[in-house]
């Protein structure tokens, strides 16, 4: 999907609720559906739209991400580092995306496929509880750290055998 064809439907999405794209809406807008897959958080989308818009505040950043939130266009993610980092929603998306996220490096996976439906039925069923929405983050380690350890190992093992006697 194009970043105009988002950026449209995030414009009509925001008319329908009452709210206008002004330039400093638009140029954080654009920063989150440019950087989309980098989860970041306030600060660092503030430092993006800097970049663009010199005039614009961080409290407007932070009341843009705030709105945009309470729409549904992004949600709101914690993961290890203790700050709020923001992920743009997927256009049709019945539920918030999983992520994987590598405890060695910090890397943050997408999983786009919803693994819970069963488990959703499930509580509503024994529960009597009627499921909204559900987020997951798999703490592990990543193919690249994983990879890294075992050549680390290899290393090591060589090393190790040159310097005995």
């Amino acid at each position: 999907m194009s970043t105009g064809t988002t950026l449209a439907n995030i414009r009509n999405l925001l008319h329908q609720s009452g709210f206008k794209l002004t330039p400093q809406r638009e140029a954080t807008v654009l920063v989150l559906l440019e950087n989309e897959k980098d989860h970041l958080s306030a600060e660092e989308i503030y430092m993006l739209v800097k970049k663009k818009s010199p005039e614009i505040g961080l409290a407007t950043v932070y009341r843009t991400l705030e709105m945009l939130t309470e729409l549904k266009v992004v949600d709101k993610v914690s993961f290890n580092d203790g700050l709020s980092r923001y992920d743009v929603r997927k256009e049709g998306a019945k539920h918030f995306h999983h992520h994987l996220l590598c405890l060695e490096c910090g890397s943050i996976e997408e999983v786009e496929d919803d693994l819970l439906g069963d488990v959703e039925l499930i509580v509503e069923k024994k529960y009597h509880f009627l499921v909204k929405d559900h987020r997951l983050t798999f703490h592990g380690i990543c193919s690249k750290c994983q990879l890294k350890k075992k050549e680390q190992a290899v290393l090591d093992k060589e090393a190790a055998a040159t310097t005995l006697p």
